[in-house]
């Protein structure tokens, strides 16, 4: 059995756009499987400043570090689309991953997966400049949530301006500055709400991409 086919006997969770699922200090009601649309988990300073941890897509679950430990959790898990989302209790959970071995092999392998990609923003966050934050963001979000196409790989996930901000730490304003650099250029494009990455192999290079991967 799956990890899909275990949460698919659950009851089926339905969310509008925009909604907060999950609050700093909350105990959440069990453990969720995201089967369609994506869901941040962002956190904010004293003084409103949002930064966007991850984003997950469908066959993601969380909230991870709840599910596995007693701790309080303190980011907010918010849908970035309409979402439909799969919840079980934790006690159910982690019996089935006890039971099914291949299956928490799996479940790890996808939790290492999230921590590189964290890891690599941590980079750039750093030591790369505003204009390599960009580029480098686009490139993790084309591998992470990409659909290869004839002119490119769009990212499915829809993110503003604001969105890529708020993953790199930087202002909307000068995320927009640089953005539009790389549209210019012709390595992107945003058409419908969603980035094409028209040229990924010059992205990494924009990014410095091999000098920290």
């Amino acid at each position: 059995m799956t990890l899909e086919d275990f949460f698919s006997k659950f009851r089926l969770l339905h969310y509008k756009k925009h909604e907060v699922i999950i609050r700093p200090g909350d105990d959440p009601p069990g453990v969720f499987f995201l089967s369609r649309g994506y869901v941040k988990v962002y956190t904010l300073s004293e003084s409103g400043q949002e930064l966007d941890l991850i984003i997950f897509k469908p066959g993601d679950f969380f909230p991870v570090i709840w599910a596995f430990n007693e701790v309080t959790l303190s980011q907010y898990c918010e849908s970035m689309t309409p979402v439909e989302i799969y919840r079980t209790s934790k006690a159910e959970f982690m019996a089935f991953l006890k039971s099914n071995p291949d299956v928490l092999v799996d479940v790890t392998s996808k939790i290492l997966i999230r921590l590189r990609g964290l890891l690599e923003r941590m980079e750039y966050m750093v030591f790369g400049n505003a204009y390599q934050k960009v580029a480098s963001i686009l490139v993790i979000c084309a591998e992470r949530f990409g659909l290869v196409k004839n002119h490119g790989i769009i990212i499915r996930v829809p993110l503003t301006h604001k969105d890529v901000a708020n993953l790199i730490g930087l202002t909307r304003e000068t995320t927009s500055v640089e953005l539009k650099r790389l549209e210019r250029s012709g390595i992107i494009t945003k058409k419908s709400g969603q980035f094409r990455v028209r040229k990924l192999e010059k992205l990494k290079e924009e990014a410095l991409w091999s000098q920290y991967v």
